[in-house]
């Protein structure tokens, strides 16, 4: 709500100012969506800070961009493609597995930082007022870093297997777009379930890690016949490596069911997550 109250100048000449009260939300309250664009300045600075804050004081700095999905590579390699002789639809089993894991480290990373991310900004959220959603919009958007220097690496991977990527490749930012989304819903529902029941921290590592195998990472989703394999796109993850796979790697069947029920899954989450973390957000300056 905002009133006008009177002050004098200088030169004795009456203007107002406008004052604004907060007050809590009541019920499902409007998004007001419109003022995430009025603080976009405030969601870039927030989203520098978290990436400055996670390589301060590192040996090897952003390189952990890359090691992580290598290193976790060379232990699927080892495993499941020598080892478990897992099938890689006639795929080098290193670009297979490479190739799916840049776009689920982009979305587990934002899942596990921006689930805590309101609860360890509490002394910004009591002290001054702006959108609380733009806290974890700017932690899951500061991941776009350490995608982009995987990403480089996996570009020196495919040219090492002699794979160029064709006119497909157009549909990679819509891809790593579906990664965001369904990362930002399931963080919004963690990140405002987080401040009242702080249990939810220790979930996150196991969902994350029982995520991970329910994703085809380390093997194909053509091991399901074709009616459950569109079924199997309500996990969102699953179009988006099946999508990766195919305009990087030219797998033959493109996922376009599995990528329409991914996208309609993805935007269910974001939606209900947006929902219930405004539903929540009044409650956070009290609990946090």
């Amino acid at each position: 709500m905002k009133t006008d109250n009177h002050h004098i100048g200088e030169e004795g000449k009456k203007y107002s100012v406008p004052t604004i009260i907060i007050s809590p939300s009541r019920g499902w309250v409007s998004l007001k969506l419109h003022e995430l664009w009025e603080y976009r300045e405030l969601i870039y600075f927030l989203a520098w800070r978290d990436i400055k804050v996670r390589y301060k004081q590192t040996v090897l700095g952003a390189a952990w961009a890359i090691i992580q999905p290598f290193f976790t590579m060379m232990v699927f390699s080892l495993f499941f493609g020598r080892l478990a002789q897992v099938p890689s639809d006639g795929i080098p089993y290193p670009i297979f597995s490479y190739t799916a894991l840049v776009p689920w480290t982009f979305f587990a990373n934002g899942l596990s930082q921006a689930s805590n991310s309101v609860v360890a900004s509490s002394n910004l959220i009591k002290k001054i007022y702006f959108p609380r959603l733009a806290i974890p919009i700017a932690t899951v958007l500061s991941g776009v870093v350490d995608f982009i220097l995987a990403f480089f690496m996996l570009t020196g991977m495919l040219f090492y297997y002699g794979y160029v990527p064709t006119i497909n490749l157009i549909w990679l930012p819509f891809l790593l777009l579906l990664a965001f989304v369904t990362s930002l819903g399931v963080s919004l529902l963690l990140s405002a379930m987080n401040v009242q029941f702080r249990d939810v921290r220790y979930i996150i590592p196991f969902l994350t890690q029982l995520w991970l195998f329910a994703t085809p990472i380390a093997y194909p989703s053509s091991l399901l016949s074709k009616p459950w394999q569109t079924l199997y796109g309500i996990n969102p993850m699953v179009g988006v490596v099946e999508g990766f796979r195919w305009a990087l790697l030219g797998t033959n069947t493109a996922p376009g069911p599995i990528i329409v029920v991914s996208s309609f899954a993805a935007l269910s989450l974001l939606a209900g997550g947006i929902f219930y973390f405004r539903r929540m957000e009044k409650y956070f300056a009290d609990l946090v």
